[in-house]
């Protein structure tokens, strides 16, 4: 469930909570899933039962909300599976995923210093427009 992490490439922790919603049956799922959800490791869990939700708070480099809703699924939990649900579950899904990919990414390079390179290439392109014209004959006299 942990993602390798050398702890020299760590970045500030990215910090997530979150509602993981249940269905309304099976009975009595909240605290079973909470129980299990408190076992993992830096993983901070709150149960809600009055909105059959547990709160769960995170690093995103340690865990992501797909895998723990995944490990509960697999576990034979039922998640609230109403249209709003699913929607907001794939959202933040995306999100999380674009988030992770986003710190492998390499820094981009400043904006300065990408259009002195475009600037040096135009200068050797030989272009379409150049003038054979000696200067003498382009001026108006």
């Amino acid at each position: 469930m942990k993602r390798p992490a050398p702890a020299s490439d760590r970045k500030a922790p990215i910090r997530k909570q979150r509602n993981i919603l249940f269905a309304k049956f099976p009975p009595d799922q909240v605290p079973a899933a909470s129980d299990f959800l408190g076992r993992i490791e830096q993983l901070e869990v709150e149960q809600r039962e009055q909105e059959r939700a547990v709160g769960v708070a995170y690093d995103l480099h340690q865990h992501s909300l797909q895998e723990l809703e995944g490990t509960l699924e697999d576990q034979g939990y039922h998640l609230d599976n109403t249209l709003m649900s699913k929607m907001m579950r794939a959202l933040i899904y995306y999100v999380e995923e674009t988030q992770l990919h986003n710190l492998d990414a390499p820094e981009r390079l400043l904006k300065r210093s990408q259009s002195e390179a475009y600037t040096h290439a135009w200068e050797r392109h030989p272009h379409g427009d150049h003038d054979d014209t000696p200067p003498e004959w382009r001026e108006y006299k």
